[in-house]
């Protein structure tokens, strides 16, 4: 089937659904010939980025507004909706992400998060504010454990701070007094408080607590779930259904969460590679790389 007549539908329109429709229009590489072929994005939202609403004025790209994808009929290669509508695909991507395990942290809106690669962006920013706004190297607090935790204790160092971490998960968040030294930037919160009201305070709060894969698509098309609960994929990022692929923090890859492994951007490309040169075994793709 060429590019032309290819109808590709992607449940779920974060930040690795969005890198995969700018990777198909041709928006990352100037070089690159445009996907000819239509691109359906179901959103469970009703409000929408303004990056996805640029996205959505391309004429081969069609966003559909609170309108979760619920059901995977993969056999007919069908899509059905929280509504009830029915969406036909070639190919099927499912970039769903992950939810946390656990309930939020009283105040937690106001502190830094790291979830997958791409926070480690605006972690560096916040952290460049900060150091601009105490006048020394930070010392930052990190609560969390498991790989999540470890990648963003690298990230901290590596940016200059002190990190001291803790695996006690705290009741409520301290939001901070001090104002940012870039106009318009929020402060990121510098302390926590525990259950027994001991605390701890530092100039930056980091949370990189367990996630876990929003799966519920994969169940209802058969797909092959992984020991942490993420969609299984190969290097190629192909699920075990043949025409159906798992993107973002949604899957799972050689025990890991994609997240966790691959930029969205690097898993766009990988999709995007495989989707349209027809790439299916894992042996001829390219390795995995942060």
């Amino acid at each position: 089937m060429s590019s032309t007549s290819l109808h590709i539908v992607i449940a779920g329109a974060g930040p690795a659904a969005q890198a995969l429709v700018r990777r198909l229009a041709g928006r990352t590489d100037t070089r690159q010939r445009p996907f000819a072929g239509t691109v359906t994005v179901l959103s469970n939202r009703d409000d929408c980025p303004e990056a996805l609403l640029e996205l959505a004025e391309l004429p081969q790209v069609s966003v559909r507004f609170g309108q979760a994808a619920s059901f995977i009929d993969a056999e007919a290669k069908v899509v059905t909706t929280v509504d009830g509508m029915e969406f036909a695909y070639d190919q099927l991507v499912i970039a769903t992400g992950s939810a946390p395990v656990l309930p939020p942290v009283d105040g937690a809106d106001s502190v830094l998060s790291y979830s997958t690669i791409d926070d480690a962006a605006s972690i560096g920013e916040a952290v460049k504010d900060v150091t601009r706004s105490v006048g020394r190297r930070p010392l930052g607090i990190l609560v969390g454990n498991g790989p999540a935790a470890g990648q963003a204790e690298a990230v901290l160092r590596a940016r200059g701070v002190r990190p001291v971490r803790t695996t006690l998960r705290p009741t409520a968040v301290v939001a901070s007094a001090a104002e940012s030294a870039t106009p318009g930037q929020a402060v990121p919160a510098t302390g926590i408080v525990f259950e027994d009201g001991s605390s701890m305070k530092g100039d930056l709060v980091v949370l990189a607590e367990e996630r876990t894969a929003r799966n519920g698509l994969a169940d209802s098309a058969g797909l092959r779930i992984a020991s942490d609960g993420g969609i299984a994929v190969g290097r190629d990022l192909a699920t075990s259904v043949p025409g159906i692929w798992a993107i973002g923090d949604a899957a799972s890859c050689d025990g890991l969460r994609l997240g966790l492994l691959l930029s969205a951007e690097s898993s766009a490309m990988l999709c995007a590679s495989g989707m349209l040169l027809g790439a299916v075994g894992s042996e001829s793709q390219p390795a995995l790389a942060a």
